[in-house]
């Protein structure tokens, strides 16, 4: 056997497993389709963790460890996905817990911080007064003072949609009156 018919047996061995390898290899790798379904999925993975251990110190950094990013990464693809910061996110949940927990009236301000997670009372009320337009004493005077809720009668779904604090840097001066 010569040479050259050695190499035109590897060059047609070649051509045959190219395509092969190269459609292999476009299936295992996906597409730019298949890296952002899966991004999403990740990103889901850390919204639902935020909303399930928002009371436990969590950070960026361990968010980001848990899915394998960088937490720079993370947090652009989270404001892409979501609209704001996974810390911003955590926030708003944790003062999202913290005016239900106010509602209630039967713990004080620094228990309630403390409960939903802030280790700082300062942070707490100024993020608190920042995202809901009254610091959380007030609020929790506020709704002491009305025996009624004001979303009594209303459904739940409706009623949380009402009550949600507003995103940053939104907030009003005054809480909306609901009628």
């Amino acid at each position: 056997m010569g040479i050259y018919r050695l190499s035109t047996d590897c060059s047609r061995g070649l051509a045959f497993t190219r395509p092969v390898l190269c459609g292999t290899i476009s299936r295992v790798s996906g597409g730019p389709d298949d890296q952002r379904l899966r991004d999403l999925a990740l990103l889901r993975r850390v919204r639902d963790r935020i909303d399930r251990e928002y009371a436990q110190p969590l950070n960026v950094e361990a968010l980001a460890r848990g899915v394998n990013m960088s937490a720079g990464h993370l947090s652009r693809q989270f404001r892409q996905a979501y609209g704001e910061s996974p810390y911003s996110y955590l926030m708003t949940r944790r003062i999202e817990r913290a005016m239900t927990l106010l509602r209630r009236g039967d713990l004080s301000v620094t228990d309630v911080c403390f409960e939903v997670g802030c280790s700082s009372l300062g942070t707490f009320s100024t993020r608190f007064t920042e995202l809901v337009g009254m610091p959380p004493s007030a609020y929790r005077r506020g709704a002491a003072e009305d025996a009624a809720p004001p979303t009594a009668g209303m459904p739940r779904c409706i009623a949380k949609q009402v009550t949600r604090p507003i995103r940053n840097r939104e907030a009003q001066g005054t809480p909306p009156q609901l009628a």
